[in-house]
């Protein structure tokens, strides 16, 4: 088993390097490189979602980046302590966007489904947000 958590402040120029981090945290594994771009995909849409609509891009607050690897099993974290969701469902939606004025495509919630195994949304109103997206990595291997 292995395991990093990184802690780094909601700017939007900071999802490049939570990208960077997962990719690393996984260069050992020698995954093909459609697995690293869905695994950084994964972690680009849930940051930039903690810092655009948990945070409302105050970027004064934390978000926290945690990754598990357990034999072939990958666990993504990402946790803000921003405004929380109030309707999960909805928000899952695709197209749905709490910035419906901006160019969002609101397909993130869609895009981390689709590349991870099994996601999971844990939020409350008010106390934040917590992405969980499992992959498994066994087929990846070159």
């Amino acid at each position: 088993m292995n395991y990093c958590e990184i802690r780094f402040k909601a700017k939007l120029c900071n999802v490049v390097f939570a990208r960077g981090a997962a990719a690393s945290f996984l260069l050992e594994r020698n995954l093909q490189l459609s697995a690293i771009n869905e695994i950084k995909t994964i972690v680009s849409e849930a940051v930039t979602n903690a810092i655009v609509h948990g945070y409302l891009e105050s970027e004064e607050e934390m978000v926290i980046l945690s990754l598990e690897l357990n034999n072939n099993n990958l666990i993504i974290k990402v946790i803000d302590n921003g405004v929380g969701i109030v309707d999960i469902e909805k928000a899952k939606t695709p197209l749905f966007s709490t910035k419906e004025f901006e160019e969002r495509a609101g397909l993130g919630f869609t895009i981390m489904d689709i590349f991870s195994d099994k996601l999971e949304i844990i939020s409350k109103p008010n106390e934040g947000t917590t992405i969980i997206a499992s992959k498994n990595l066994e087929e990846d291997v070159i």
